[in-house]
């Protein structure tokens, strides 16, 4: 039995404490004629994921709907029917906006069954993004709430996320994730549920798919997959509703990174042919450098050579005719020496070790934010110590663990530990410095 997290949205929405649905339903109640004696407790039970008997579901839609002010139905208070065709909603996103609020509030609250979520495979993986890409396309995302969404409220989101996406890449998404998290449920719920007209409307679902991909990104960083996938489908339906192709761009690149990490390899490619596709000329440089970079890791973990060696000439031009200054806030991540350090990985596991090096140690030449460069001294030690260069890759892991201090991210402990073992395994000199700093960080809990 899961929670009914819709239900303690909606609840949290109208303001109606557990006592209080009680009394109203059993007031409701009485109006038909049926003597109710409902309590707090049996609220209690419903949220658990009890499901309450007879007309009740349809009282708790109508004390709600009195309360809010507009429509609830069976769907929005999580109590439809399953197999039931889902009924409809005040508005296209409707719906999707009530069940999207009720996961940030659930992972505001620390529900345990969240994190551990296994990330979807198959069809419900891929359904969010082929309704991304194909028709219908929404007409209009006007709302009538109370609270009238102005530029101001806009530019506050757009801040946001700067704020912290920055976070993220100086203390790692363990540490942001409860931030993001916490902004999304008290500034960003309450506007889209809002009073906006469609231009507005546009704007607002843009801004906000914006936020719901770090949190995304800070969730992928703390080892929850299925939560990290659900908060990138989120985003991109929320860049449909924006008519922002470019964005829903970026959120296909953030599920490409992740079907790389989770080894669905021939998803990552196709995943990234749709983003190309779709988007369109709406896709920047930076953007289709980075996706025709991390196709070519995936062909080369297939073993496929030539279309590996392909995407890395296709991701090499694209990064040639970036234009910095022209692009949009989300693709800043690719910065100089991205695509190398992804070509790298991709050479490494063709075996082409000389032109790997080659890429890992341009990677490093260029500047990156803190994160970025853990990464890229992460590759370049792991290609010297495959080329047999014993004394570059122990130097290197020297500085890749100074590097990381600070930061709370599972992903980068992954590569620490990684790059441990490969040293530790070869017995070369001087390992002993680097192994000991990197257990010095490793020892710190998250």
């Amino acid at each position: 039995m899961q929670p009914n997290t819709l239900l303690d949205a909606i609840l949290h929405e109208a303001g109606i404490s557990n006592a209080g649905l009680a009394a109203h339903v059993n007031q409701a109640g009485r109006a038909r004629g049926l003597t109710l004696r409902y309590e707090h407790t049996a609220v209690a039970r419903w949220l658990k994921g009890q499901r309450p008997r007879g007309q009740v579901p349809d009282l708790i839609c109508e004390v709600l709907a009195a309360r809010l002010n507009r429509p609830v139905v069976l769907d929005d208070i999580g109590l439809g029917l399953p197999g039931e065709p889902a009924a409809a909603h005040t508005g296209p996103l409707g719906g999707f906006v009530d069940r999207a609020t009720a996961l940030w509030r659930s992972d505001q609250q620390r529900r345990p069954h969240l994190p551990g979520a296994p990330a979807l495979t198959g069809t419900p993986a891929v359904m969010p993004v082929w309704e991304w890409e194909n028709p219908p396309e929404d007409t209009d995302v006007s709302r009538g709430g109370r609270h009238r969404v102005t530029p101001a409220d806009l530019a506050m989101l757009r801040a946001a996320r700067a704020h912290y996406e920055q976070m993220y890449r100086k203390a790692g998404g363990m540490a942001t994730r409860d931030r993001v998290v916490g902004f999304l449920n008290a500034e960003a719920a309450p506007l889209l549920r809002g009073g906006y007209t469609d231009a507005t409307g546009r704007r607002l679902h843009r801004a906000t798919g914006g936020l719901v991909a770090v949190a995304g990104i800070c969730a992928y960083d703390s080892d929850a997959h299925g939560l990290a996938q659900r908060y990138f489908h989120q985003a991109l339906r929320l860049a449909k509703a924006s008519g922002d192709r470019a964005l829903g761009a970026y959120v296909i690149a953030l599920l490409v990174n992740q079907a790389l990490y989770l080894r669905e390899y021939r998803q990552a490619v196709a995943f990234a042919e749709a983003a190309l596709r779709a988007a369109g000329g709406q896709t920047t440089q930076a953007l289709a450098s980075d996706l025709y970079a991390m196709q070519a890791k995936a062909y080369a973990h297939l073993g496929d050579a030539a279309g590996a060696l392909a995407c890395i000439r296709r991701a090499e031009r694209a990064a040639e005719r970036i234009r910095r200054g022209h692009e949009p806030d989300e693709t800043g991540y690719v910065q100089p020496g991205l695509v190398n350090v992804q070509v790298a990985e991709a050479l490494l596991s063709l075996g082409e070790l000389a032109a790997a090096g080659e890429h890992a140690a341009a990677a490093v030449d260029n500047p990156a934010h803190d994160r970025g460069r853990v990464h890229r001294l992460a590759m370049l030690s792991t290609v010297a110590l495959r080329r047999g260069d014993a004394d570059t890759a122990v130097a290197t892991a020297v500085r890749m663990a100074e590097q990381a201090r600070g930061m709370e991210s599972q992903r980068l402990r992954e590569r620490l530990r990684a790059v441990r073992g490969h040293l530790v395994r070869s017995g070369c000199a001087g390992v002993a410095e680097a192994a000991e700093l990197i257990d010095g960080a490793l020892r710190v809990p998250l």
